[in-house]
C-alpha cells in the first residue's frame, strides 16, 4: 500500500472574542503578563446556538470545499474531544449524518483532550492501513468555554474554542514517520473536571510540560536517527507562551522554530496542533517537523512529519 499522511488541513475558528484586556484590571493583571507568559490576548468562543459538532461540521465542510472531496471518497472520520454534544450518540454520528457520508464510512470519536491531535494522527493511519483505505479525515473540536468557570483567572484566560478537519491520504504533502506516546495516569487531577467545571492546577501542568516533552521529542529523534538541529519547525501544544519557551529553551533551539498561534484564539486543546500546522503546510522550507501533545491525563505523544519530495539530508 501507499504511504498515508497529510494532504490537507480546514478549520474553523469561531467570530466571536473575549478579551484578555478587559479581564486583567480584575485579576490585577498587567499586559505583558498576559502577552509574555499567557500569551494570550483575546480568546475565541463559540457561539450560544453552537455545539461541539456544528464547529466540527464547519472544519470539515470547509476542508472538502478546499479539496473539492465528494462525501463518497472518505472513507473513515474520527472525532477527538472530550467535549461532546451529549453521551450519546458520538459526535462523528452527528457530523456523519449532517455532511451526508456514505453508510460505508466508518466514524467513531476518540476521547483525549491536548495530546489527542497526534494520537488521532496514529490511530487513523494505522486504521486505514489495517483496512485498505486511502483517504480519511480526523476532526478535532473540543469547546472549553462549555466548562470553563468565567472568574477561575487559572483557566479562564487561556482557552479558546476551534475545530480543525485533516485529511489523511495515499498522496501527502507530509509522511507521519515515527510516534512517540506516553501516560501519567496517577497525576490525573492536575487537569479535570469538578461537577462539569473546569479545573487545572497551573504550576503542576508546567512541570509536567517542562519535564516531559524536551526528554521525549529527544527520544522520537533518536529512535528517527536526527538531532533537534536537523528540525524545521517544531509544532508544540499551545499550553501558554512560557511552556513553550521553556521547551525551546531545554531543547537548545530558537523561537524560531517554535510557531505559537494563541494571541488571538487561546489554547484550543486538541485545536493547536493541526492550527499552527495549517498554516506552514506550504511552506517548503519546513521539510523536518516535530508535533508534540501533552496535557489532560495526564499524556503526551509527538510525532515526527516529513515532507514528501523534500531535501531532508542536512
Amino acid at each position: 500500500m501507499n504511504m498515508l499522511g497529510i494532504k490537507a488541513i480546514a478549520s474553523y475558528v469561531p467570530v466571536g472574542r473575549k478579551s484578555n484586556m478587559d479581564l486583567a484590571a480584575e485579576f490585577e493583571l498587567e499586559e505583558d503578563f498576559l502577552r509574555d507568559k499567557i500569551g494570550v490576548i483575546d480568546r475565541a468562543v463559540k457561539g450560544a446556538d453552537q455545539d461541539t459538532s456544528d464547529l466540527a461540521f464547519l472544519a470539515l465542510q470547509k476542508l472538502m470545499e478546499d479539496q473539492s472531496l465528494s462525501p463518497e471518497s472518505i472513507q473513515v472520520l474520527i472525532v477527538v474531544t472530550q467535549n461532546p454534544d451529549r453521551n450519546i450518540p458520538h459526535v462523528s454520528a452527528l457530523v456523519h449524518g449532517r455532511a451526508g457520508l456514505p453508510e460505508s464510512c466508518a466514524v467513531f470519536d476518540v476521547s483525549l483532550g491536548c495530546s489527542g491531535y497526534v494520537y488521532g494522527l496514529s490511530i487513523l493511519k494505522s486504521f486505514m492501513q489495517a483496512n485498505g483505505m486511502t483517504q480519511g479525515v480526523l476532526i478535532t473540536a473540543d469547546p472549553y468555554s462549555k466548562i470553563i468557570d468565567e472568574t477561575d483567572r487559572n483557566t479562564v484566560l487561556l482557552f479558546g474554542d476551534a475545530a480543525t478537519a485533516t485529511l489523511l491520504s495515499d498522496a501527502p504533502v507530509l509522511t507521519l514517520e515515527a510516534f512517540s506516546f506516553g501516560s501519567r495516569g496517577k497525576d490525573w487531577s492536575a487537569i479535570r473536571t469538578d461537577d462539569g467545571t473546569f479545573v487545572m492546577d497551573g504550576r503542576e501542568v508546567f512541570n509536567f510540560a517542562a519535564t516531559t516533552v524536551p526528554p521525549d521529542v529527544r527520544k522520537l529523534l533518536d529512535v528517527a536517527g536526527m538531532t533537534s538541529d536537523q528540525v524545521d519547525c517544531f509544532v508544540m501544544h499551545q499550553g501558554s507562551r512560557f511552556i513553550v519557551k521553556t521547551i525551546a529553551a531545554r531543547l537548545k533551539q530558537p523561537m524560531s522554530k517554535f510557531p505559537m498561534g494563541i494571541e488571538h484564539c487561546g489554547n484550543t486543546v486538541s485545536s493547536s496542533i493541526p492550527l499552527i500546522l495549517q498554516k506552514g503546510l506550504d511552506d517548503l522550507a519546513m521539510v523536518n517537523i516535530v508535533l508534540c501533545g501533552f496535557g489532560v491525563g495526564l499524556s503526551w505523544a509527538s510525532c515526527l512529519c516529513k515532507r514528501t519530495g523534500g531535501n531532508d539530508g542536512k
